[in-house]
């Protein structure tokens, strides 16, 4: 696996000789500055293609007007247009193919790092999401105990109100047995 490219310079632990290799703007473009890249670097292709198109044009006006001389004229400067296109496109491919093969290398490995940084991120928000779940089950936890508290102290209070504690329950037990035994005694009960 590769390394990723550091802030100074892309691909910085490879040696791969290339006039692009130390410029990050060459990196990180838009569509428009990649069109814009393209052509400068090989500007012979869209020049063979605007000859050729002038060509189609000069020969299709040509045929209009009835000059055929022109019209075969205007033919053959349309192949030689292509033909000029195509080389420009195949010396362009061997001059700037170590460009290409280090671009691609380049948007694997940002795809790579891109990839980390998102399952890190997700990674961190999962872990966000179970401590705040974690938090809320306590506080939860912490006012259900709270509330329970509460409710034993309200019940505490609401019996002694009463009188009906455990004590004055004990006592009042024991008055009733004593009261029943004395009762009896005085009723002529054996």
């Amino acid at each position: 696996m590769s390394q990723p490219p550091t802030s100074q310079s892309p691909l910085s632990a490879r040696e791969v000789p290339s006039s692009f290799a130390d410029n990050q703007a060459y990196f990180d473009e838009s569509r428009w500055q990649k069109f814009t890249r393209r052509l400068k670097e090989e500007p012979l292709i869209p020049l063979g293609c605007a000859v050729t198109c002038w060509a189609l044009w000069g020969a299709t006006k040509s045929i209009r007007s009835g000059d055929s001389y022109n019209a075969q004229r205007m033919f053959r400067m349309r192949l030689y247009g292509q033909f000029f296109t195509i080389v420009a496109m195949v010396a362009g491919s061997f001059y700037y193919n170590s460009d290409r093969i280090l671009r691609k290398e380049y948007e694997e490995i940002l795809k790579e790092r891109k990839a980390i940084e998102k399952r890190n991120a997700w990674i961190k928000e999962l872990e966000a999401r179970d401590l705040e779940e974690k938090d809320w089950r306590e506080k939860v936890k912490e006012v259900t105990q709270k509330r329970k508290e509460e409710e034993d102290v309200a019940r505490a209070k609401e019996e002694a109100k009463k009188g009906d504690g455990v004590v004055t329950k004990a006592v009042k037990g024991l008055r009733g047995r004593l009261a029943g035994e004395g009762e009896g005694e005085g009723r002529g009960k054996p």
